[in-house]
């Protein structure tokens, strides 16, 4: 994986600076893809034609003398549920191959794009986003830029190996339950979840309405700042997107930890991690400076509810397909789907009666800390095809249990931020550092600190 790219900042800056064209930025990123994409298989579809006009027309517009954005010549890729004009949205399916091709591109692709930015590809993923693995029998498996026999999660799996292998320096993903936090985890880079609403999601292929996030993953925690205060802002074609005025994130990175009460997750978010968790969780906590521990309490009974409402909604969506043609689905998928529909309305009910009493006991925690500390994922990035994992001496269902520190918190909306601790000789880890809603500056101020500190990292392997 040697000469990759820089991250998106100096790429612009060389860019802006006439140190080097956008054509052969991009044409690098696409050789790069062309190299790497058999092995690694994070790209579903290669946008090379389209991708080299948008960089040729950033280039006309810098020897015009006009600004191109501030992300001029950057390439980069999205999760494949993300409309791209002139590609059908395959959300990781076969069914949804043949769809009509999008006739415009998602919002926050338009955004990246209205910053200079040049789309490359549509990335691989778990079919309609419910996974963990990115193991696709349709498209076959992501692979983990650091140990290709490991996975990179998902189901924004493709979207993390790209930039964790140095294709390209930007992704965007989604999150329901983990889909952001356990591939930055098992890739080793940075990734972002917003607050529920923050980031508009019109034009992308809906998972769990109640619960679906979209966000940028990075190498730097810089590039990731930059990329969100680019994506926000109302949008009328989301209904949920908030009209919050946007809050710059970038000039609150270099403030330190000053003044900020931290604390780590205790109980539930200690149990069943793997020791060598605990031990880099711990490096993390002493580099914030805290030894304060915090109870979120009901976590397990809010990853339950996490569970039902993901099924029953994510099912509800395809119950047609799933009469007409059930033989074209995933088969992990289509079982799951099945077992939601098949859930009392009941239960669905309940849970959205918990999830409203969980979040209000968890935002109560933020009057006594601004942030909490927690593992992403209970492992490093287990092997492809593995099945099962053992928690607290219990072997387990692999799939299910990697969200096992993430669904409890998507369920309500909050922050969070991915940092990885790389461990030489050793594939990385990530931890979620966590904050009250609409705080994205307050946890990108602490991924920068760790980030300045050396703790936390994103190298290209």
């Amino acid at each position: 994986m040697s000469q990759a790219f820089p991250d998106a900042t100096a790429i612009a800056g060389s860019v802006r600076n006439r140190d080097v064209s956008a054509t052969s930025v991009v044409s690098s990123a696409l050789a790069r893809i062309e190299k790497h994409n058999p092995l690694l298989n994070c790209f579903t579809t290669v946008l090379a034609e389209k991708a080299i006009q948008d960089a040729e027309a950033v280039d006309i517009a810098i020897a015009a003398g006009n600004d191109p954005g501030v992300l001029a010549g950057v390439p980069f890729g999205v999760k494949d549920l993300f409309d791209v004009a002139g590609i059908p949205t395959l959300a990781g399916s076969k069914i949804n191959a043949e769809n009509a091709i999008a006739t415009q591109d998602a919002t926050l692709i338009a955004r990246l794009k209205q910053a200079g930015a040049i789309l490359v590809g549509a990335q691989t993923m778990d079919e309609y986003a419910y996974g963990f693995v990115t193991e696709n029998s349709h498209y076959g498996a992501s692979r983990n830029p650091h140990n290709p026999d490991h996975m990179t999660g998902g189901s924004s799996g493709g979207s993390a190996s790209a930039v964790a292998g140095g294709l390209v320096p930007l992704s965007l993903g989604s999150d329901t339950n983990g889909s952001i936090r356990v591939p930055s985890s098992f890739c080793g880079i940075f990734g972002l979840k917003p607050t529920y609403g923050r980031l508009s999601r019109a034009h992308t292929y809906p998972f769990v309405d109640s619960l679906d996030h979209l966000g940028p993953f990075a190498r730097s925690v810089r590039d990731l700042a930059l990329v969100f205060d680019l994506l926000q802002g109302a949008d009328p074609a989301d209904p949920v997107c908030t009209g919050r005025s946007p809050q710059p994130c970038l000039p609150e990175l270099t403030k330190g930890l000053e003044g900020l009460r931290i604390a780590v997750a205790d109980d539930y978010f200690l149990k069943g991690a793997e020791p060598e968790v605990l031990t880099a969780l711990e490096t993390v906590a002493k580099a914030l400076g805290t030894n304060q521990q915090i109870t979120i309490p009901e976590a397990h009974r809010a990853r339950a509810a996490a569970f039902v409402i993901t099924a029953c909604e994510g099912s509800n969506l395809h119950l047609e397909d799933l009469r007409q043609r059930p033989q074209d689905f995933d088969f992990a998928t289509r079982d799951r789907f099945l077992a939601g529909a098949l859930i009392p309305a009941t239960w669905y009910l309940q849970a959205q009666k918990f999830r409203r009493w969980y979040r209000d006991r968890v935002r109560e925690l933020f009057s006594q800390v601004d942030i909490i500390l927690a593992p992403a994922t209970p492992c490093p990035a287990p092997l492809i095809g593995q099945t099962t994992l053992m928690l607290d001496g219990q072997e387990v269902l692999l799939r299910p249990n990697v969200g096992l520190y993430t669904q409890p918190l998507s369920l309500i909306g909050l922050p969070i931020v991915v940092v990885p601790v790389q461990r030489p000789g050793q594939l990385p880890l990530g931890f979620q550092v966590i904050a009250a809603p609409h705080n994205e500056a307050l946890v990108l101020r602490v991924a920068a600190y760790l980030e300045t500190q050396g703790i936390v990292s994103a190298p290209v392997p």
